[in-house]
């Protein structure tokens, strides 16, 4: 049997925000929304998984553990709502008679 790692935020890494205009965005105050939502939900999802390590390695506090796993569910449960309010407004458009 190979050895598979998987990392929950892996993916989330190579996720570049694309730039609208041709100055690139200098200041990081000019994220876009979708570009500070992916690094909100992988800095929740890292602080998980790494609280996480921490309570089952060296027996920290597991209260730490369970807020940062809810907070974590929390981010996942938004970014599931965006997706699915994406999704129907696509669908409402491939509904439209052209």
């Amino acid at each position: 049997m190979s050895n598979v790692s998987f990392s929950a935020y892996a993916a989330l890494g190579s996720v570049k925000p694309t730039q609208v205009s041709d100055k690139p965005a200098t200041n990081p105050a000019e994220k876009s929304g979708v570009a500070e939502g992916f690094s909100t939900f992988k800095a929740a999802l890292q602080e998980a998984e790494q609280t996480a390590m921490q309570t089952a390695v060296s027996g920290a506090d597991p209260h730490a553990m369970v807020e940062a796993l809810a907070q974590a569910e929390l981010v996942l449960d938004a970014a599931v709502t965006v997706r699915d309010k994406v999704v129907e407004a696509y669908q409402e458009l491939l509904r439209m008679p052209v």
